[in-house]
């Protein structure tokens, strides 16, 4: 008797940004992944800053209603040479993690090297031997995306692997 095929798991990766909020979702099924659906959620320079962060926040809400994932990983922030740039940055990701723990969903969190020691198999791998193997995962054909969903898909590859 042949056993029942693994039940998918659904998982949204964040790359949280003022700018552009890139997300990634895939499902993972026993030891199988594949892609589900990527883009970014950009929010408005010319805004106010409450105003970007309610762009975000709307924005994950309609991704999380429209895709249903069972959970999510997000990027760890490191401060960057600009403190005001960490800020900012910090600001999105908390915008994204209320998004994703409203929705109750169990939220991990990864640094890039983490992230790239899960789908290259070392943390000092190259941006380009990450893009290969989440090029590798089945994909359907994309039209021309706004952002490579590489970071995003790579994120949510991590929490798959850990």
């Amino acid at each position: 008797m042949k056993a029942p095929a693994p039940t998918p798991i659904r998982i949204l990766g964040i790359d949280p940004g003022l700018r552009s909020t890139g997300f990634g979702v895939i499902d993972k099924a026993g030891n199988t992944l594949s892609y589900v659906a990527s883009g970014c959620i950009k929010s408005d320079a010319a805004s106010s800053l409450p105003q970007r962060i309610k762009t975000i926040l709307d924005g994950l809400v309609e991704i999380i209603a429209t895709y249903g994932p069972q959970q999510a990983a997000v990027e760890i922030v490191f401060v960057n040479v600009n403190p005001q740039s960490t800020l900012l940055l910090g600001q999105a990701r908390g915008a994204a993690i209320s998004a994703l723990v409203t929705a109750n969903l169990p939220v991990a969190e990864y640094t890039a090297l983490q992230v790239k020691q899960a789908v290259v198999g070392h943390g000092k791998a190259a941006k380009e031997q990450v893009q290969a193997m989440v090029r590798r995962a089945p994909m359907p054909p994309m039209r021309s995306p706004a952002r490579s969903p590489t970071p995003t898909a790579g994120r949510a590859w991590a929490r798959f692997r850990h």
